[in-house]
Formats: structure tokens, C-alpha cells, sequence
């Protein structure tokens, strides 16, 4: 896995390339600059660290100074960061600057309204594995930036037993077994069940979590009901924004949402850059 600054690199080589045949040749390599980067719509910021290092990663002395922090809403027509430097850093690296920017604050602030949908309700709003190869530390970070929750990070970190799993294990009851005698005791296992007779398999197995897989609203009720607390309940599958506040009130304890991280828009933010006249 690579590091932010390892990331970073590869963003930059990706765009630069062997050099940027624009700037280079039409701005001097010492000329100053100043810029700005301002927000075009109402959005909750995420990744200014990241675009700091972006910047810095060009040229260590550009002085970045963002007047908000990870997390905050930020009205259109605000100016989110200002900046200081030479005219070729400002504009090699204003594009890849933006990109994390636009992605990461998209992501959190999809989240933050979904999380406003529950508002009130103690049930968990969480993520999925269904990131951008190579960001998923990112996304997930602006995730919760965004007041939701991660699911595991990874394949390593977590047992989830799906359909799959259980179709080549020989059965629920099989498959649990199998992975208990292997991880340690300070794992949990979570398995995912599509009708109760799975959710009583699941159960009878020793499962810590069950997630209910694409069932409606009356079947979620049923199992919440039947498992009486005896696992966490986690909802899974078909989740829309529109379907949260029902889903809410049946009792479950998580609900996981693929589209927080893979059905995000990046937000409009734009940088406007001109050379430093000085005072």
C-alpha cells in the first residue's frame, strides 16, 4: 500500500510527466505568484492536507493557507485556500491539487447528507470496498470526514463470510467454523444471510454479525426481531438515500452504502492564479 506522499508522486508523474510543456515556456522559473482556491457550490471540505502536500511536494516553500478544516461546510462563493509561491508550482500543481480536492469533498459531502437523513436514529451509516483502486484510504477517510463509518479496510481486517464464501465453505454453519478455528479470538465474524432460515444457521453457528442481504423492508423487521440482539445487525444490499429513514426504524445497527465512496460527485471548486505584483 502506498504512503499519501508515495501517492502523491505518482498523481504528479501521472500528469507532469517528463515536464509541463505549457508553463515551461511561457513562465520564468522564479516568477511569483499568488492564488486562490475557491468553493463554486455549498460543500462539507475534505483533503486539504493532502492538497497541501501536493503544492509542497513541487515546492516546499509555497505557503499554503486554508482558512477551513477537514470537516466544515463551506458556502459557494468562499475562498477555502490561498496561496503563495512561484507561478510554475501554483500551475503545475493546481490540477492534481483539485482532483484530490473535488474527490475527497465529494465523498464527504455525500455523506454528511445521508447521515442528516438518520439524524436522531442510533443506527451506523458505513462504507464499502467499493473504492476507486488506489484511494481507498482516502475515500474512506473523507467518509468520515463526512460523519459516517468505515466497514473493514480491507480483505485483512475483517471476516465476512458472503454467498460465495458459504457456497464453496459447504454452508454457513461450515464456513464459520472453518474461520473461528483459524483467526484469532479477537476477530469477529460477520455473515451474510438473504432469508431468516440463513439468519438461524448464522445465529446457531455463533456469527457477531449478520448482514441481512437485499431483503425488504418487512423482512429486515422480521430478522431484527427473531436475532434480538443476539449478533449486530448490519443491512446490506439496494441502499438509496430515499430508502434510509425507513430502513432506520427497523431496529438494525448498521447500514451499509456502496454509493457514499463509488456514486459520489466530485464538488466544483476552482483556482484562480495570477502573478505576485507585490504590495
Amino acid at each position: 500500500m502506498h504512503t499519501i506522499d508515495e501517492f502523491i508522486q505518482l498523481a504528479l508523474k501521472e500528469d507532469i510527466g517528463p515536464g509541463d510543456i505549457t508553463t515551461d515556456n511561457l513562465v520564468a522559473p522564479n516568477t511569483p505568484g499568488r492564488g486562490v482556491i475557491v468553493a463554486k457550490q455549498d460543500l462539507v471540505i475534505a483533503g486539504l492536507a493532502v492538497a497541501e502536500k501536493v503544492f509542497k511536494a513541487l515546492e516546499p516553500t509555497i505557503v499554503f493557507e486554508a482558512g477551513y478544516a477537514d470537516g466544515d461546510r463551506v458556502a459557494a462563493g468562499s475562498t477555502v485556500i490561498r496561496l503563495t509561491g512561484s507561478l510554475a508550482g501554483l500551475l503545475k500543481g493546481e490540477r492534481t491539487a483539485l482532483n484530490f480536492l473535488q474527490r475527497l469533498s465529494g465523498i464527504a459531502t455525500q455523506a454528511r447528507a445521508y447521515v442528516a437523513t438518520v439524524a436522531g436514529s442510533p443506527v451506523k451509516l458505513v462504507d464499502t470496498r467499493k473504492t476507486t483502486p488506489g484511494w481507498r484510504v482516502l475515500e474512506k477517510y473523507a467518509v468520515r470526514v463526512g460523519g459516517a463509518h468505515n466497514h473493514r479496510m480491507g480483505l485483512y481486517d475483517g471476516v465476512l463470510i458472503k454467498d460465495n464464501h458459504i457456497a464453496v465453505a459447504g454452508g454457513i454453519t461450515a464456513a464459520v467454523a472453518k474461520a473461528r478455528q483459524a483467526i484469532s479470538h479477537l476477530v469477529k465474524i460477520e455473515v451474510e444471510a438473504s432469508s431468516l432460515a440463513e439468519v438461524d444457521e448464522a445465529l446457531a453457528a455463533g456469527a457477531d454479525i449478520i448482514m441481512l442481504d437485499n431483503m425488504d423492508v418487512d423482512q429486515i423487521r422480521q430478522a431484527v426481531t427473531h436475532i434480538a440482539g443476539r449478533a449486530l445487525v448490519e443491512v446490506s444490499g439496494g441502499v438509496t438515500r430515499d430508502r434510509l429513514k425507513a430502513l432506520a426504524t427497523t431496529g438494525v445497527d448498521l447500514i451499509s452504502i456502496g454509493a457514499l465512496t463509488h456514486s459520489a460527485v466530485a464538488v466544483d471548486l476552482s483556482m484562480r492564479i495570477e502573478p505576485d505584483k507585490g504590495p
